[in-house]
């Protein structure tokens, strides 16, 4: 008896110890504040307010949400896919997606309404700030022969949307444990009322955008590349 009894007080006191601890982990995460949070009411509200001339602080763009969407076809026929892809976007992002389902039936692909072909997660308030910080310090370094992004991925609302063809830039990711590498669209969604200030924005949370010289050599050489092949496709007909 006295054993028994030696046994639950123990048992008791692990709970009381792990619930306390339970209690100071939630401490520490109610104090936390991310870096980018920080820096925005610090340091990105005045500036953007001295280069649109803003008269109120609460003009101002504000960062809402930032949606990750993967799509996973080969999972019609092998519903373990979805399971890894669910897995993969949870350690990337720290919050569990949800799998976005098929409309219709089509025959050709052998697709089934209702059947999960990608995962979805949306991101606010400190994960979003602690995936953006992520992203541009540690995620973007690592592609291959980066050098900054686009500027055509902004929509005119504030929105902009940047295509990733690898998931294993994150450092979260094993890459024994892949089992295939896919791509994944981030769409950061902003309160700017144009293109200027969301870009202005994203550009004071570091994020590298590509300088317009780079641009236009791009441009120059997609040019020089259709007209080649336009040369190549006359030539051909002939």
């Amino acid at each position: 008896m006295a054993k028994q009894e030696g046994k639950k007080e123990r048992k008791a006191s692990s709970k009381d110890s792990s619930q306390e601890a339970i209690q100071k982990e939630t401490i520490v995460n109610k104090d936390y504040i991310p870096r980018l949070k920080t820096k925005y009411q610090k340091e990105i509200v005045s500036s953007l307010m001295k280069e649109f001339h803003f008269k109120s602080p609460m003009r101002v763009p504000v960062l809402k949400k930032i949606a990750i969407n993967q799509g996973v076809g080969d999972a019609v026929a092998d519903r373990k896919i979805i399971e890894s892809a669910i897995s993969e976007m949870t350690t990337i992002t720290g919050q569990k997606p949800m799998p976005t389902l098929s409309k219709k039936d089509i025959s050709n692909f052998k697709l089934r309404k209702g059947v999960a072909i990608g995962v979805k997660v949306t991101l606010r308030s400190n994960k979003m700030y602690e995936f953006l910080d992520r992203f541009i310090a540690t995620a973007l370094p690592r592609i291959r022969d980066f050098k900054g992004i686009s500027k055509k991925g902004f929509d005119g609302r504030g929105n902009y949307t940047l295509g990733i063809t690898e998931q294993i830039i994150f450092p979260e990711i094993n890459i024994d444990k892949v089992n295939k590498v896919r791509g994944m669209d981030i769409t950061f969604v902003t309160s700017a009322r144009n293109n200027a200030e969301a870009h202005a924005l994203l550009r004071e949370f570091g994020v590298p955008f590509k300088k317009e010289e780079d641009e236009k050599k791009g441009n120059q050489k997609d040019e020089i590349f259709s007209a080649v092949a336009k040369k190549d496709s006359k030539d051909s007909k002939k």
